[in-house]
C-alpha cells in the first residue's frame, strides 16, 4: 500500500527514545506504538444503582482491606506455600535498558515465522534523518531484516527491525521456549491423511478463493454492533436478542461440493 502523501501529519509522544546499534554505527531513534485500541470502553456497575464497581486489595484470610505498603508478592513453590520477595529484591534483577537496540545479525525479511511476533512498535528518526534514511534505504535494497535484543520496560526482549510503509519497525519476538510445538499435542499427532478426491476438491476451492490480501477489507463487526447497541439504548429504544439459526450439519464431502458449485455458480 502505497504512502498517501495527503495523510495528515501524525505526531505521537515516544514510548522509548535510544538508538540502533550495528557495530561503532548508531543511529538515534524514538519508539512509538504503531496500534490504536478501538475496543468499547465498558464500566462494570452496580444493577440496583447504576454506579461504578471498584476493587480493593482484600487478605484472603482475614477479609481486611490491605494498604498498598503492606503488599509483596510471592511465588507459589507449593500449594499455599509462598517464596515471598520485596520489591527491591525484584528490582535488583531486573535487566537495565542501555537505550540501545543492538542488532547482531540480519535474516531475509520473510525468515522468521510471525507466530514468534510479539508488539510492533515505529521507530522514527531522533536528531540524525541523515543514518535513518540510509539504514532505511539499506535495508529496503536488500531484503534484510535486523535481529537483536532490546529492553523495554524492565523486560529484555529479542527484537526484528525491518522496513515497513517508508519507514522502520521494530518488532519483539517471543522466545522459543514461550511457542508450544504443535506435534506434542495427541490431538495433532492421530490425524491421518485425507482421501485424494476430498483433497482436490479443497484445493480447488482454495484455489477459487485465492487472491490479493487487502486488510481494509477487515472490518469489526461486533464492535459495529455494540455501537449500535449504545444508540438504540440512549434513545430509549427496546432491544430484541434475535439467536442465531442453528447451522445444519453437512457430511465433510458434501460441504465441500456445495461449497465449490456455490463458487463457481455463474
Amino acid at each position: 500500500m502505497p504512502y498517501d502523501k495527503s495523510t495528515p501529519t501524525v505526531t505521537r509522544r515516544p514510548i522509548w527514545t535510544g538508538s540502533i546499534s550495528i557495530g561503532l554505527v548508531n543511529v538515534p531513534v524514538r519508539l512509538l506504538t504503531m496500534t490504536r485500541d478501538h475496543s468499547v470502553p465498558f464500566r462494570l456497575l452496580h444493577r440496583a444503582d447504576g454506579q461504578p464497581i471498584r476493587y480493593q486489595r482484600v487478605c484472603v484470610r482475614d477479609n481486611q482491606v490491605v494498604p498498598w505498603e503492606d503488599i509483596v508478592r510471592g511465588y507459589e513453590v507449593d500449594k499455599g506455600e509462598f517464596v515471598v520477595f520485596e520489591n527491591e529484591e525484584l528490582d535488583a534483577v531486573k535487566p537495565e535498558s542501555d537505550r540501545k537496540i543492538r542488532l547482531e545479525k540480519f535474516v531475509p525479511t520473510l525468515a522468521i515465522d510471525p507466530v514468534f511476533f510479539n508488539t510492533s512498535y515505529l521507530l522514527v528518526p531522533d536528531r540524525s534523518d541523515e543514518a535513518y534514511s540510509l539504514l532505511l534505504a539499506a535495508f529496503r535494497k536488500m531484503g534484510r531484516a535486523g535481529v537483536g535484543m532490546v529492553t523495554l520496560r524492565t523486560k529484555e526482549y529479542p527484537a526484528l527491525v525491518r522496513d515497513y510503509h517508508e519507514a522502520l519497525i521494530l518488532t519483539t519476538l517471543h522466545y522459543a521456549d514461550e511457542i508450544v510445538n504443535p506435534p506434542d499435542f495427541e490431538e495433532i499427532q492421530r490425524l491421518s491423511q485425507p482421501p485424494e478426491k476430498e483433497l482436490r476438491i479443497a484445493e480447488k476451492i482454495i484455489g477459487d478463493l485465492t487472491g490479493d490480501l487487502d486488510v481494509t477489507e477487515f472490518r469489526d463487526s461486533y464492535r459495529e454492533r455494540v455501537h449500535e447497541l449504545i444508540e438504540k439504548k440512549r434513545e430509549g429504544k427496546t432491544i430484541i436478542i434475535e439467536k442465531p439459526a442453528a447451522e445444519e450439519a453437512r457430511e465433510l464431502m458434501d460441504a465441500l461440493q456445495e461449497t465449490l458449485a456455490r463458487l463457481r455458480k455463474p
